[in-house]
C-alpha cells in the first residue's frame, strides 16, 4: 500500500496521484489539510524521509515568511509551526513500507521503489 499526503490544490501533488491511478497502484489519499498530522506523525515523515525539520517546510508560503523567515527556529519549534500551519507541509509526500519521500518531482518516487 502507498499513503500519499496530498494537497489537491498543489499541481504536483495532483499530478502524483495521477501517476499512481495510471499505474493502477493500491494507494491510500490523506487530504492532511482537512486531517492534519499531530506531532508524533511529523516526527515519523523525519524519520521515514531521513531529512530535518526544515526540509518538510514549504519556506516561501505566506505564512512561513511572515512569521519565521531569517529566524533560527528549533527542529521542535519547526514541528510545532507544521502542526499550528499544516499548509507549510511539503507535498505531496509518499509513504511505502517505512521509507517516504517528497514527491515534487515524480522522479523522487523511483526512490521507493
Amino acid at each position: 500500500m502507498i499513503t500519499i499526503y496530498h494537497n489537491p490544490r498543489c499541481g504536483k501533488s495532483r499530478d502524483c496521484v495521477r501517476y499512481f491511478e495510471a499505474e493502477n497502484s493500491k494507494i491510500k489519499v490523506v487530504h492532511y489539510l482537512q486531517s492534519p498530522l499531530d506531532r508524533e506523525a511529523i516526527i515519523n515523515f523525519f524519520q521515514q524521509l531521513n531529512c530535518n525539520a526544515l526540509q518538510l517546510v514549504r519556506t516561501k508560503e505566506p505564512i512561513w515568511i511572515a512569521k519565521h523567515k531569517g529566524k533560527k527556529l528549533s527542529e521542535n519549534e519547526i514541528i510545532d509551526t507544521l502542526v499550528q500551519h499544516p499548509i507549510l507541509m511539503e507535498s505531496p509526500v509518499v509513504v511505502k513500507s517505512n521509507k517516504a519521500v517528497i514527491a515534487c518531482l515524480l522522479e523522487r518516487i523511483i526512490e521507493l521503489f
